[in-house]
């Protein structure tokens, strides 16, 4: 299927490994141009690289600490000049500490929404006045299944990223005149680095566990979370909006 992404302009967050770049592989395999950041440089170059390699379309690296909201705007405006617009936004943030919600403390929570929360907000704010110029934008935004079905680990991330679905739900309303999309992606276990630091010499025991706990019997593939991405992302997604899309291999119990 085409997806009809070539001469699209798209911005990635948080894209230099993980889920994040599996979306940026996938939107430029499909023909887009591609902003991709990142806070480790070495990172960032292997996965210029990586993207490159997906199609001819051009591809945007630069370092960015999203945390910083002035150098979130500074990154938005400058791949706006540099490949002349953005039509899909990706946001995306990094983990917090795990562990129940009775285990931290205010500055914990308040912490846990500056990191989980308030990047996805400021960055959809920047972006906003070049997503809506042309009656046609994408904003795609990365969360967890947590926001479905809270982990009793993950208090934290659970209460900072739930947030994300009342902006979300708010943008719908007021951006679907202009032609833009907004669309929530709620990513469960996949295989990426954060996992195997989290569970370190332990881990191919550990995801073999979970694994046998989803009734797909496996964990998530980051290319396969990339193709539901790049498909919300394109003409044939035009009347999708507003919708949390769970990828958990139906790890998700509830209805």
């Amino acid at each position: 299927m085409d997806l009809r992404l070539r001469g699209r302009v798209a911005l990635v967050a948080c894209s230099s490994s993980g889920l994040g770049l599996g979306v940026a592989k996938a939107l430029a395999a499909e023909g887009a141009s591609v902003a991709i950041c990142g806070r480790d440089p070495a990172k960032l170059a292997r996965a210029h690289v990586e993207v490159s390699a997906m199609g001819d379309g051009d591809v945007l690296s630069v370092p960015v600490d999203l945390c910083d909201e002035n150098a979130a705007a500074t990154w938005v405006r400058d791949t706006a000049a540099t490949l002349g617009g953005i039509d899909i936004v990706v946001t995306n943030s990094g983990g917090v500490p795990f562990g129940p919600v009775d285990a931290f403390g205010v500055a914990d929570y308040r912490a846990a929404i500056d990191a989980n929360l308030i990047p996805h907000i400021a960055l959809t704010l920047a972006a906003l006045p070049y997503v809506k110029k042309d009656g046609w934008g994408r904003l795609l935004m990365i969360a967890s299944e947590s926001v479905r079905q809270p982990h009793p680990e993950s208090g934290l991330s659970s209460v900072a990223r739930l947030g994300l679905l009342g902006y979300m739900k708010g943008l719908v309303a007021t951006l679907g005149a202009s032609g833009v999309t907004v669309n929530v992606l709620a990513p469960g276990f996949h295989r990426t680095p954060i996992l195997d630091e989290q569970f370190g010499d332990s881990v191919e025991e550990e995801l073999a566990a979970v694994a046998r706990r989803i009734p797909l019997g496996r964990i998530g593939d980051v290319d396969d979370f990339g193709a539901l991405a790049a498909f919300l992302a394109s003409d044939q997604a035009s009347y999708v909006t507003g919708t949390v899309f769970v990828a958990d291999g139906g790890n998700t119990r509830g209805v």
